[in-house]
């Protein structure tokens, strides 16, 4: 399928009756689609498919035709999303240590790049802290400073070893041996019944 294609068959899994907090509705994208805008398209996509929980061929459609687009930001923004729709979401409050504290003395990457290991409360046989990694995307910037804070999503390696997180947990992040940052769990969503579709 070419771009415009794929951008149909997203919006058509998108309920009509849902709208972003601007108003935004899939007859918007319609719109921008008979002007051949496909690039405003997909972004408006994008935000409704974060006001409702929408199936995982919503967000395939949209990577591909980001792909196609040559939009790198927006085709890992819609893998990640899918990724989340199948196996839940988990988002933190992150708190990465100072660089007079930690190893890190350069910026991380916030679009899912950075794939660090986690003290998340498991334990070896021998009862020695195991680290789960799991891979960290940024909301709302494109960089995290050593001592910054923000918002962050996490997609573990293995999901089941991350079934027992609580809103309010805290854990911390490792790059090495040494802890790199703190976070705190914010929300823990197990996929829906849309993940299959």
């Amino acid at each position: 399928m070419d771009v415009p294609e794929l951008l149909e068959a997203a919006s058509l899994l998108v309920p009509e009756k849902i709208a972003t907090e601007n108003d935004i509705t899939v007859n918007d994208v319609w719109e921008y689609l008979t002007q051949d805008e496909w690039e405003v398209a997909l972004g408006l996509l994008e935000e409704l498919g974060d006001v409702h929980p929408l199936p995982l061929s919503f967000w395939q459609a949209l990577a591909t035709a980001a792909e196609q687009m040559r939009l790198e930001k927006s085709a890992a923004w819609c893998h990640w999303r899918g990724y989340e729709t199948r196996n839940g979401i988990i988002r933190a409050d992150l708190t990465l240590c100072p660089a007079t504290e930690a190893q890190r003395q350069t910026p991380i990457s916030g679009a899912g790049v950075l794939r660090p290991m986690w003290n998340i409360g498991n334990q070896t046989p021998t009862g020695e802290p195991a680290l789960n990694i799991a891979q960290l995307w940024v909301d709302l910037t494109p960089y995290l400073a050593p001592g910054g804070h923000a918002s962050v999503r996490l997609a573990p390696l293995d999901p089941p070893q991350w079934q027992h997180l609580q809103p309010g947990q805290v854990i911390t992040m490792h790059e090495d041996r040494s802890v790199a940052g703190t976070a705190v769990v914010l929300e823990v969503h197990r996929p829906t019944a849309t993940s299959t579709a």
